[in-house]
């Protein structure tokens, strides 16, 4: 690819503050149809690297993390941060686990769905019991469960056992990967895998 001066310019900032193994097809797509949002693009990406609080191999988990997130899926994105998270020392299995951990957040539409449901339903007179008020056997178990592979508990979780324990059973197990394997704890640090 021919660069015009201003290009080149910005392509010898990327692999001064990026790095040029980050410099891949979507930067220079980037680079030659908009050196403007290029230049801005790299303003962005360059902060945490300077800050340097975190790693070069968490920060490319945590990108990968966004890039897989059901919210965002960037397939070229999971790409990329996946070959920068190897290049920075990544294992396959904290990887995998990245991903698993991802994996988990699109549980947070019914973080906003059930409470509006139990909210509907309260207002057209059918409201159902709050807490763990008349949960079955079978329901305190999950609970236990879930507390004992998690290590936390929630009230917003009552509402998803009450309507679904299969649900949250399923999901409890789902969930609850990262923290089982490994003889207990996933491969990554407990404070990065709790924030991914």
């Amino acid at each position: 690819m021919s660069l015009t001066e201003e290009q080149q310019a910005l392509k010898q900032r990327f692999d001064a503050e990026i790095g040029s193994d980050e410099f891949d097809e979507s930067w220079s797509r980037l680079l030659k149809h908009s050196p403007e949002m290029f230049a801005a693009s790299l303003r962005l990406t360059a902060v945490p690297k300077k800050r340097g609080a975190l790693s070069s191999k968490i920060q490319s988990l945590v990108l990968l993390a966004v890039a897989a997130a059901s919210t965002h899926l960037h397939v070229p994105n999971i790409h990329r941060h996946t070959r920068s998270a190897l290049r920075n020392g990544a294992s396959k299995a904290e990887i995998v686990e990245t991903l698993i951990l991802t994996s988990t957040l699109g549980i947070h539409a019914c973080n906003i769905g059930v409470p509006i449901l139990f909210e509907v339903l309260r207002e057209t007179g059918k409201e159902l019991p709050k807490g763990m008020d008349g949960m079955s056997e079978e329901q305190w178990k999950l609970k236990e469960d879930f507390e004992k592979k998690r290590g936390y508990w929630h009230g917003f979780w009552e509402d998803f056992l009450r309507l679904s324990p299969d649900f949250f059973g399923a999901y409890t197990e789902f969930s609850s990967v990262p923290w089982t394997n490994q003889g207990g704890r996933g491969v990554l640090e407990p404070k990065v895998s709790a924030h991914l």
